[in-house]
């Protein structure tokens, strides 16, 4: 029987490219989205997921979905925690709702989604769990407080989670993704882009598909030693220890 795997924010950008990678490794992908139609209706026809349309930093409406997906395709055996927006502004500028905006999408769905699926997992003694998070939730970026500290929270949860369920066959770990070629990344304005690739070792940006696969390998059987793991994709930008 093919593995349920719920990827939020599985529509566009890594999100749909990680939704494609789990479907060609054969598991029954239900990718959440906050509400960009279009996107959602290609990415059901292009590579055959079910889409569900809630919003992640709700937690009500989590309960809702989570139901949703397993009366659909069954328990959820794969969670996939990417959904985040940015809200850029330095501190003495950023006002409190571009902050609580974004430490409730990119930080407090993690918990909402994996309190609604943990305890499934725990009686099944089986999860596997991936949270993404990105190189300035390690290194920290100029006007980015609110994202840098959502993202870096993320990697602090995922080694408690870890440590809390490793006994259980549930495996927590976190990918850092770098400067991806994404839609988001693209709206830079092309001097400041340049000048991010000009601070990459590998000097190009990195492929969606290359965090995918990532992700395909932590969600695998062959990953099953390795938990509470941060694991940084980067093109070498940012090295950690």
């Amino acid at each position: 029987m093919s593995r349920v795997a719920l990827v939020t924010g599985g529509t566009r950008g890594i999100g749909r490219s990680i939704s494609e990678r789990l479907v060609r490794d054969g598991y029954k992908v239900a990718a959440n989205y906050a509400g960009n139609e279009d996107a959602a209706s290609r990415c059901a026809s292009d590579i055959g997921v079910a889409c569900f349309k809630w919003d992640v930093g709700d937690y009500d409406a989590c309960v809702a979905g989570v139901a949703e997906v397993t009366n659909a395709l069954g328990p959820i055996d794969v969670l996939v925690n990417n959904a985040g927006i940015t809200r850029d502004a330095t501190l003495h500028r950023m006002t409190r709702e571009q902050w609580d905006d974004v430490i409730r999408t990119d930080l407090t769905s993690a918990f909402n989604l994996c309190r609604l699926t943990i305890e499934s997992m725990r009686e099944r003694n089986f999860g596997r769990i991936i949270n993404i998070s990105s190189i300035n939730g390690q290194k920290g970026q100029i006007g980015q407080v609110n994202y840098s500290a959502a993202k870096a929270g993320l990697i602090g949860f995922t080694k408690a989670l870890a440590l809390e369920n490793a006994r259980k066959g549930i495996t927590v770990n976190v990918v850092c993704p770098g400067y991806i070629d994404t839609e988001m990344v693209q709206a830079v304005p092309e001097k400041v882009l340049e000048g991010i690739v000009a601070t990459i070792p590998t000097g190009r940006l990195g492929k969606a598909e290359e965090i995918a696969a990532c992700v395909a390998f932590l969600a695998g059987p062959d990953a099953g030693f390795i938990t509470g793991a941060t694991l940084t994709a980067n093109g070498g930008q940012y090295i950690t220890g």
